[in-house]
């Protein structure tokens, strides 16, 4: 397993302030490409404006941590910056409208999380076209970009899906014994396609996946209701497992399931995000595992690389790679993911502060909680 994430989110800050402050005079490991920049101008002494562009909100993790700790972390490094922000709901229009009302206000660098990898590089193209560089963040957006920062998305899917393969033959039981069902993310998310690949690299050939889907707009209530349709499709009694792309569509799966009458305890399911209600789900037993992707340093990661491309610098923060867009190869950070089950929340979400034990013990949960021994 990689290195855990909290334990380099102090080393991120320090890169990031001597990016910003000095230089530090380092050398792009990943070799990144010089013509991708927009030639950047601007002084953190006097301050400019920087556009802070995220997707959606069913997602709880935008709102509640990626938004801040970016904000948190641009403040740190240029104090006299502006952030203007918005989130477009799901709608790649309404976000194409918001980077275009952003350019007219004046950002001299965007970070954006495009809900439509493909529509978004109408608003990449718009913005290189001012002189505005775009940091893509989480997901890869189409169009000349000049830094990337997410996850290894396919080793998220490999996350998952060995964590599945292990439940199931858990007890040196037959992963083919019965059925799993498969619920991906959103078809207009690049970052879906990644881990569902990863997912299938594990997978196939040695499970049997009855069921399929992928879910428009990662709704849990889609879920939901493709979880029924798998119910239906192959009987209660043949499925034994399910893939869930993230904690919002494991929560509609598992709502499916209750509701049709699984015994206790459910079949494994995976998820993705450390979202509170995953983690809940956890220690109640009734979600197998989600994936911790720990934001704060993708929210440092990203916003170096936007101070740096805003003031003419190259980002010289953590090693970088070369990842293609389809259009060009943007010098990349991708960040290593963990997978998170009963047996060691404590050693990761509650560690790095992600949450704190009363958040996660409240109500009903309380329990659940002392039984996993957390408190």
């Amino acid at each position: 397993m990689s290195k855990h994430p909290g334990t380099a989110t102090a080393v991120g800050v320090l890169l990031a302030i001597c990016l910003v402050v000095t230089g530090c005079g380092q050398q792009d490991d990943g070799g990144g490409d010089e013509q991708q920049q927009p030639g950047g101008t601007e002084s953190t002494a006097n301050g400019f404006k920087i556009g802070l562009l995220l997707p959606e909100s069913k997602t709880t993790r935008y709102e509640a941590f990626d938004r801040p700790l970016i904000q948190e972390q641009l403040m740190q490094l240029c104090g006299k910056c502006e952030v203007l922000y918005q989130n477009a709901d799901q709608d790649p229009a309404k976000q194409q409208s918001q980077a275009e009302a952003m350019l007219t206000q004046g950002v001299k660098v965007m970070i954006l999380d495009p809900v439509d990898a493909r529509a978004a590089g109408a608003i990449v193209n718009n913005a290189r076209s001012q002189n505005v560089p775009v940091v893509s963040y989480d997901r890869l957006a189409e169009g000349p970009i000049s830094y990337y920062v997410s996850y290894d998305n396919r080793k998220v899917g490999e996350v998952q899906g060995q964590a599945l393969l292990d439940a199931l033959s858990q007890g040196g039981q037959d992963p083919k014994r019965g059925d799993i069902v498969m619920i991906n993310g959103s078809p207009t998310d690049p970052n879906a396609a990644d881990f569902k690949a990863g997912a299938h690299s594990v997978l196939d050939g040695k499970v049997n996946i009855g069921q399929e889907y992928d879910t428009p707009d990662w709704s849990p209530d889609k879920a939901q209701q493709e979880m029924e349709q798998a119910i239906t499709a192959l009987g209660r009694e043949r499925i034994i497992g399910v893939y869930a792309a993230n904690d919002g569509t494991a929560g509609g799966a598992i709502a499916a399931m209750k509701g049709s009458g699984f015994p206790s305890p459910l079949p494994p399911v995976t998820g993705q995000d450390a979202e509170l209600a995953g983690i809940q789900r956890i220690v109640a037993g009734e979600q197998y595992m989600t994936v911790y992707k720990a934001i704060r340093p993708e929210a440092e990661v990203a916003a170096a690389m936007a101070v740096a491309a805003a003031t003419g610098q190259q980002y010289t923060g953590r090693p970088t790679e070369q990842r293609s867009n389809g259009t060009t190869d943007v010098p990349s950070v991708l960040l290593e993911p963990v997978a998170v089950t009963r047996d060691n929340i404590e050693d990761t979400v509650i560690q790095d502060g992600f949450y704190t034990p009363a958040q996660i013990c409240s109500g009903a949960f309380a329990e659940p909680c002392a039984a996993a021994g957390i408190s």
